[in-house]
């Protein structure tokens, strides 16, 4: 049991570094679609373009991160992250304008790919193939908090008592885990991974290809297109504000609402779903339900009506992208056990954020020229596509696996 926790540790360290540096851009994802003129914007594709360009400088930026982490410890590239995400997210109550916010943006996409590959490095090196899954689980629920407070935060105060305010108190809480960075987070070099630039190429294994796509594309639903549009959701079902309670509640509070109940569950469900896919059944049949699930629930939204069974299907939908991200980040992390650690990860993280990118800059455009409804169906038809494709990988790989033990007899 010991030794068990003395392995979570650093998992949970980097991962509640994560959290709390996420608090700014979280809360952008609920404040910005709905108040983009309190920013200084002047059309709805700036918020597009603002809450994308992080993703995509990181799709060039990746690659460099991933040099620097053979080159430095975790430790220097987390501090350079926290410095960089502390200064991002005080910028954005305080500056006006596309340009200078897009700015901003750019560095906020440089500190979360520090983040990002030095979380996975940390989850990969606490970890075994009977343990991976849940760890990865474990380290995704807790960063998740960030979303969680991010948005509860920023969609119930905002109106309260102002969007800069809010941001001078998450930028100073950012700068409060430097401390936490120096005495937990290695100091030491990456020098385990220096056999790494003799080790292949990733692009020329066809596993490593369909787990970097399928990751691309989890990406590309999950954060591109259904985290950022939940408040224009929202929005397009309601008409002005609702009463609760006696108090008037708009849809950028019922957002941070709804997301904070499924960010509340990921500490516990993520760990849960990811010891699942530990077991002998493996990570691709919950990856498959997920996708299935996923197609219906995302078809059926833009069709209720009614508010109670709009956030239920919301919610459920909420829990297929944990199952979603969970496998996802699973299958990728199995595939880098080994030398190729940090070269596999920053593929990986370059397709996520390349998913993710795209999502957000098609997403307010497809909202703008053919309207909401339609931006789900077609991605809900995506999901279906995701699901046979699976669906036949899974059949292919129980078919090798027959003959395989065929052979041995």
């Amino acid at each position: 049991m010991p030794e068990q926790v003395s392995k979570k540790g650093p998992v949970i360290t980097i991962a509640l570094i994560t959290a709390i540096s996420l608090l700014g851009n979280e809360m952008l994802f609920i404040v910005l679609p709905i108040y983009w003129k309190f920013f200084g914007l002047e059309s709805l594709w700036q918020v597009g373009v603002l809450l994308s360009i992080n993703r995509f400088v990181r799709i060039p930026i990746n690659s460099v991160v991933g040099w620097c982490y053979h080159k430095i410890s975790k430790r220097s590239g987390v501090l350079l992250a926290i410095i960089l995400a502390a200064l991002s997210t005080y910028s954005y109550g305080v500056l006006k304008g596309f340009w200078i916010l897009l700015l901003m943006r750019i560095l906020w996409g440089i500190a979360w790919s520090f983040l990002r590959l030095g979380g996975y490095l940390t989850v990969i090196s606490s970890s075994e193939s009977k343990t991976r899954g849940q760890l990865i689980g474990l380290y995704n629920g807790l960063w998740g908090l960030g979303t969680l407070f991010g948005m509860l935060i920023g969609g119930l105060l905002s109106d309260l008592i102002g969007i800069m305010y809010i941001t001078t108190g998450f930028a100073a809480l950012t700068v409060l885990t430097i401390p936490m960075a120096i005495k937990f987070i290695p100091s030491r070099s990456n020098a385990e991974y220096s056999e790494e630039k003799q080790a292949g190429s990733i692009m020329g294994s066809a596993q490593h290809r369909k787990v970097l796509l399928n990751g691309l594309f989890v990406a590309f639903v999950v954060y591109g297109v259904f985290f950022t549009t939940i408040s224009k959701l929202i929005e397009f079902h309601m008409e002005g504000n609702i009463s609760v309670l006696g108090m008037s509640i708009g849809a950028a509070a019922i957002a941070g609402l709804i997301q904070s109940v499924k960010m509340g569950m990921d500490p516990f469900l993520a760990p849960a779903i990811g010891k699942w896919s530990d077991l002998k059944y493996g990570r691709i049949p919950l990856l498959m339900i997920a996708l299935l699930g996923g197609t219906l629930f995302l078809a059926s939204i833009p069709f209720l009506e009614n508010y109670f069974l709009l956030f239920v299907m919301v919610f459920a939908f909420q829990m297929v992208c944990t199952f979603l991200i969970t496998t996802s980040d699973s299958l990728a992390a199995d595939l880098a056990n080994g030398p190729l650690s940090i070269k596999t990860m920053t593929y990986y993280t370059l397709f996520v954020d390349l998913g993710a990118a795209v999502g957000p800059l098609l997403s307010f455009f497809v909202i703008d020229f053919i309207g909401l409804p339609w931006l789900y169906w077609f991605t809900s038809l995506l999901l279906f596509m995701a699901f046979l494709f699976w669906m036949k990988e899974q059949r292919r790989q129980k078919s090798e696996n027959a003959s395989l033990q065929r052979a041995e007899i």
